[in-house]
């Protein structure tokens, strides 16, 4: 690099800290320094204003790294945290600091430099160093098939038009239903690999057995039932980009390799066989808390900063109303040309109970209704917008639950109550609650809940 970048490093473990040095030294960046306490770490900033700092979070003195990182956000310095994995209270303190990233203990020179590399870019686009916007109008559509023109739907298009041109990671948060896959759709065609294979992966529909051949493939022989080679996912999204839906529901063995492949941008098939070299873009969705799974124990955290290097968190409707009506005109005319049908109206009677209603599953949810409604249309207009009553979210009911366990067990007994206990197929429970019936499935076992309604 041609100005090298100062870097305080505040560790309180003399062979870490020592070795990161090292490290640092050899890729080109100037240490300014090791301080093993916060109070030396003030000292040590206040003389040589690194440019950024390496910072423990757990050290032994009275003051620990968080309450530092609040001090360096003070400054406007920059800087990455250094820690094991660590307690959900702890992790959310941290993040609340707003670090460019984790290095995880142990790690490998390798996961330094690609960390370092993340936290430059994504600094450099927080500041306006980098900027990676087309040279369209703003007022420009990011894709046709991405409805709203909301203040909170235009944020997301606008990050992921920053986003769609570089190489980076891309995690997409937000609830089920919420256009997660057709986001990640569009950064792809708005990508430069846009002319190359887009390729989805959904982690809960798999059963835990094929998940890693379905990611990256197998040779013949490499368990029962392989009687011939398959290609992987990571393959066959070489050039292109790969999209891994719910990725909170991967295993923790998948995850390591997932991690390494990442890292070393080169896979395994099972049984053996060559390191195969692959270039592939992820885009990773999930629902979940991952920080609170990172907590439990159940995601890695390493993985979770891999993938989290530009999080976009998708709105969920009843936050953004206004495109209610755009969306449901982009609905039935969607409907109205695949049935060769005039597009019928919708009375202002019908508009009032669409924005009315909280939509729990989002849009997904609202073209459900509507293709119902338009099917059940013989008129040239909507009049009545009919809502099953068994999708209305349990706001009343939630306050006397006593864990998420419990609200969500019985808000699914209740949906499976209504479809008189099928779980998959069109209006059965796993379609109205819009999620996969393997999923369901998975959940109706961990709960403790069996299809007996009549």
């Amino acid at each position: 690099m041609a100005d090298k970048e100062k870097i305080l490093i505040v560790e309180d473990e003399f062979i870490v800290g020592n070795d990161l040095r090292m490290m640092l030294i050899k890729g080109g960046y100037d240490v300014c320094g090791i301080a093993a306490s916060v109070e030396q770490a003030r000292v040590l900033i206040a003389e040589k204003k690194p440019d950024w700092v390496l910072l423990d979070i757990i050290l032994k003195t009275p003051t620990n790294g968080i309450e530092l990182a609040k001090e360096l956000l003070q400054l406007h310095i920059p800087f990455l945290y250094i820690s094991a994995n660590t307690n959900q209270q702890t992790l959310e303190a941290a993040k609340a600091t707003q670090p460019y990233g984790f290095l995880v203990k142990p790690f490998r020179e390798r996961d330094l430099f690609v960390m370092l590399d993340i936290a430059r870019y994504r600094h450099g686009v927080e500041t306006g160093m980098i900027r990676k916007t087309p040279p369209a109008p703003v007022e420009t559509m990011f894709d046709p098939d991405i409805i709203g023109n909301s203040h909170a739907m235009k944020k997301v298009q606008d990050q992921a038009r920053i986003v769609a041109t570089t190489n980076t990671s891309v995690l997409l948060l937000g609830e089920s239903g919420t256009g997660k896959e057709r986001f990640a759709r569009a950064i792809h065609k708005n990508s430069l690999r846009k002319n190359k294979p887009f390729i989805t992966v959904n982690c809960a529909a798999l059963p835990v057995t094929l998940l890693e051949s379905e990611l990256f493939g197998h040779e013949k022989g490499a368990f029962t039932g392989a009687a011939q080679k398959r290609t992987g996912k990571f393959e066959q999204a070489h050039g292109g980009t790969l999209f891994l839906d719910e990725i909170g529901e991967l295993p923790l063995d998948a995850q390591v390799k997932l991690l390494r492949t990442l890292q070393e941008r080169e896979i395994e098939r099972l049984g053996g066989g060559p390191l195969i070299k692959v270039d592939v873009r992820v885009i990773a969705a999930t629902n979940r808390n991952l920080e609170k799974e990172v907590a439990e124990g159940k995601f890695r955290l390493d993985l979770y900063y891999r993938l989290n290097v530009f999080p976009i968190a998708l709105p969920p409707l009843r936050e953004h109303k206004e495109d209610i009506h755009p969306l449901a005109l982009y609905f039935l005319k969607k409907f109205s040309d695949r049935a060769g049908k005039k597009m019928p109206g919708v009375s202002e009677a019908a508009w009032q109970t669409l924005r009315q209603y909280d939509w729990p599953g989002n849009i997904r949810e609202l073209e459900h209704v509507l293709e119902r409604q338009f099917i059940l249309t013989a008129e040239e207009q909507i009049d009545v917008i009919d809502i099953p009553a068994i999708q209305i979210p349990l706001l009343q009911t939630a306050e006397k639950l006593e864990t998420m366990e419990e609200m969500e067990r019985a808000h699914i007994m209740k949906v499976l109550k209504a479809c008189n206990g099928r779980v998959s197929g069109s209006m059965g429970a796993a379609d109205i609650l819009n999620i996969s019936a393997q999923t369901l499935y998975s959940k109706m076992k961990k709960l403790g809940i069996k299809t007996t309604y009549k």
